[in-house]
């Protein structure tokens, strides 16, 4: 599943190249999670601004050409499998692309083969549907007023194991099931820990270690297990870098001992006993 690093990347690759282009028209594939909200010809002529990112979703302002004020957007997530693309000169759509949004500035194209994504018109992240949406996302991980003291905080009010609370978004968005293993085994904490259970010198250093993890993934692309792709067709490279997710029975980088697996509320969990401690 695209996590917030690839969200990112992909928000990175069409920000600039689309901002301020007009829409030439909309069309719709298969239907996806949630129906688009409006009729695909009201959103023609209209302008896109900058593009914007919260959590795993992805807001595409759009407004008349003549107005500074955005009158409405797109929110769109990837779901499960999908990828965007942004084509100078699309050809005709396959089978999993269910969404062209085509501009004078290039084609976004949503290939989505398990189809859980979804785009879904709003007239303001401030109003439904994006508000409903967006209501239940934690902080992101870069807010600088996420401090240690909020996130031990909100560790603290969970009796779930750590790696659990971590995967659910509350206490911070971002953190997916690779990067929440990777953080872990940076921070030296059991993912098995209970959350409320973790000190607040350790949430100290598990946040931090999410956002260098986060960081990291950025830097190189984001993670390609799957699907994933950037908006150029380009794979992510940190799975390659993963000190523990994935290496099961592999010898630990630090201290020689062998990778462990688990299972945790259905997502695989990899981790070193040796290093990582309750």
């Amino acid at each position: 599943m695209p996590e917030l690093p690839e969200v990112e990347v992909t928000r990175r690759g069409i920000d600039l190249p689309l901002r301020g282009a007009r829409v030439l028209t909309l069309r719709l594939g298969k239907p996806l999670r949630w129906p688009l909200g409006c009729a695909p010809d009201s959103l023609t002529g209209l302008q896109l601004g900058p593009v914007a990112r919260r959590g795993k979703y992805l807001w595409v302002p759009l407004s008349p050409e003549s107005s500074m004020t955005a009158s409405g957007g797109l929110l769109l997530h990837l779901g499960m499998s999908g990828s965007l693309a942004l084509l100078p000169h699309a050809g005709e759509p396959g089978p999993h692309d269910h969404f062209d949004l085509v501009t004078s500035q290039g084609t976004l194209r949503l290939n989505d083969p398990r189809r859980f994504g979804a785009v879904v018109w709003s007239p303001a992240l401030s109003s439904a549907p994006a508000a409903t949406l967006l209501a239940r996302l934690g902080p992101e991980p870069f807010d600088p007023e996420l401090t240690p003291q909020r996130f031990h905080a909100a560790l603290q009010r969970h009796r779930a194991p750590v790696k659990s609370v971590l995967l659910a978004g509350g206490a911070v968005v971002g953190a997916g099931n690779i990067y929440a293993c990777e953080a872990l085994f940076q921070a030296g904490i059991h993912p098995a820990l209970r959350s409320d259970r973790v000190s607040r010198p350790r949430a100290e250093k598990l946040l931090a270690a999410v956002r260098s993890t986060l960081a990291r993934a950025l830097a190189v692309g984001g993670s390609t297990l799957r699907d994933f792709s950037d908006v150029h067709g380009m794979s992510g490279a940190f799975q390659s870098e993963a000190a523990v997710y994935g290496r099961a029975g592999q010898p630990c980088g630090r201290c020689g001992a062998a990778i462990r697996r688990i299972v945790q509320t259905q997502r695989s969990t990899y981790y070193c006993a040796h290093c990582q401690k309750r």
